[in-house]
């Protein structure tokens, strides 16, 4: 069988068989048994958080490629533990970007997701945090963080037999929005989430307090709203520049 023959035959398949999707309660890991190369994908609910590096070709072209490689790996090793630390599952690394998923249903796994946006924003871009001055010595850090919530499917991809040949990819629109998100973030609003997400927070990641003119405690809004091209329509989202400190 030609490999002309052999692609065609696997693509009808594909194409012409039905598609099995299975509710699961857990975010599916690559090792998963219910995940085939056929027909069939995972699908759960989880709060999507994105994170991207901005400006990478410009720290490319300032630095050896030894020194990007520690830059990289202080920040996606600062990015997985906060994630991990409040219940996130990170799967995926794309060069300077990474994806985590908050399984849930509830506010609680909503607004940990996003409490751990703030957590790396604070150790990141926060020049108390301690890692943001030791990267500042090769060259600042600006990124965007995009959250999103929803249904997603997981379907595994590639060729059986090649461990280097397989992954897994998420499929949904709460992947493809908090990338979109993301994309809108920086400097100093480095987070951002969408109208969903804004409205299900519980009220310790939606308000803070500042100071008013009078010096007294007051009771203020830590989100404004954006609008952002979504889809071919204009949707509500909203940024922040606050933080959560990391003790």
């Amino acid at each position: 069988m030609g490999l002309k023959n052999d692609i065609t035959q696997k693509v009808k398949e594909i194409l012409d068989n039905n598609f099995i999707t299975e509710e699961v309660n857990y975010v599916p890991e690559i090792s998963d048994t219910k995940l085939t190369f056929g027909n069939k994908g995972l699908q759960f609910e989880a709060t999507v958080l994105y994170i991207d590096l901005r400006e990478s070709t410009k720290i490319l072209n300032k630095h050896n490629k030894a020194t990007i490689a520690k830059i990289h790996k202080a920040y996606l090793f600062t990015t997985v533990k906060i994630a991990t630390s409040l219940g996130g599952e990170v799967r995926s690394f794309n060069g300077d970007s990474v994806l985590a998923f908050f399984q849930g249903t509830t506010k609680d796994t909503l607004s940990n997701a996003v409490k751990a946006a703030m957590q790396i924003r604070y150790m990141i871009a926060n020049s108390e945090s301690g890692i943001n001055t030791l990267l500042s010595k090769y060259s600042a850090v600006d990124f965007g963080i995009g959250l999103d919530d929803g249904k997603i499917l997981c379907v595994k991809v590639g060729v059986g037999g090649d461990t280097n040949t397989k992954d897994l990819i998420w499929i949904g629109n709460p992947v493809n929005k908090s990338v979109v998100i993301s994309d809108e973030c920086k400097s100093p609003e480095y987070i951002g989430i969408s109208s969903y997400v804004y409205s299900n927070l519980n009220d310790n990641v939606k308000y803070g307090t500042r100071k008013n003119y009078w010096g007294q405690d007051e009771k203020v809004d830590m989100w404004t709203a954006y609008r952002v091209l979504y889809n071919g329509n204009y949707e509500t989202f909203y940024k922040t520049n606050w933080y959560w400190t990391v003790y």
